[in-house]
């Protein structure tokens, strides 16, 4: 059957390229499918994965948006700022700057101009959840790849309990669609528990 896919732009490829080198650098490894990668890169690529089996037309923007959501994010660690909610704050707002800045010189790097740059950070920064698709696209994505490789450290942390409180506001946060995929994700026995008492 044919169908109307969309072939990946040269400048796109660069762009995805480039963020995936800055993001090897990672010191910090997670596991995935058995195999230690740098933990961001590995995110990354998750990310884009489920940006596009969630909307396969994505437009450039949302697929470097998700490629570069959390790029180079161990380079502001948020040990750098005071403990509580102002810190982290001060943080966030830092690491919003930074990587603003670092997802520019990339895009415009391989051809994009400054207004391609600028709607790629508003995806990443989530502006207009409420109104803009794509972002709501972006938001799935990224819980669906807590949901899969974050969920069970997370879980071992925080205990039962708490981890109950944080997947029912990370289901609220997902689209209808996006909850459904979450119940068929391969999950540890204990994982597929909570994240069904969350969803009733």
């Amino acid at each position: 059957m044919v169908t109307d896919a969309v072939i990946p732009s040269d400048r796109l490829k660069a762009a995805l390229a480039a963020i995936d080198q800055a993001n090897a650098d990672d010191p910090h490894t997670i596991e995935v499918d058995g195999q230690a990668r740098p933990k961001e890169q590995a995110h990354a690529e998750l990310m884009t994965e489920w940006v596009q089996r969630l909307n396969p037309y994505a437009h450039d923007a949302q697929l470097v948006a998700a490629r570069a959501h959390h790029l180079r994010r161990w380079a502001l660690p948020r040990s750098d700022y005071p403990e509580g909610r102002a810190g982290y704050l001060r943080w966030r707002t830092a690491q919003a700057k930074r990587h603003a800045a670092e997802v520019a010189d990339i895009v415009t790097a391989v051809g994009y101009d400054d207004a391609f740059a600028a709607d790629v950070s508003a995806i990443v920064a989530k502006r207009g959840l409420a109104t803009d698709p794509r972002v709501q696209t972006h938001e799935d994505a990224l819980c669906l790849v807590f949901l899969q490789t974050q969920f069970d450290e997370l879980a071992d942390k925080l205990g039962d309990d708490h981890m109950a409180e944080v997947l029912a506001k990370t289901l609220a946060k997902m689209s209808p669609a996006a909850r459904r995929i979450a119940q068929d994700l391969e999950l540890s026995e204990r994982a597929a528990v909570l994240l069904e008492a969350a969803a009733s």
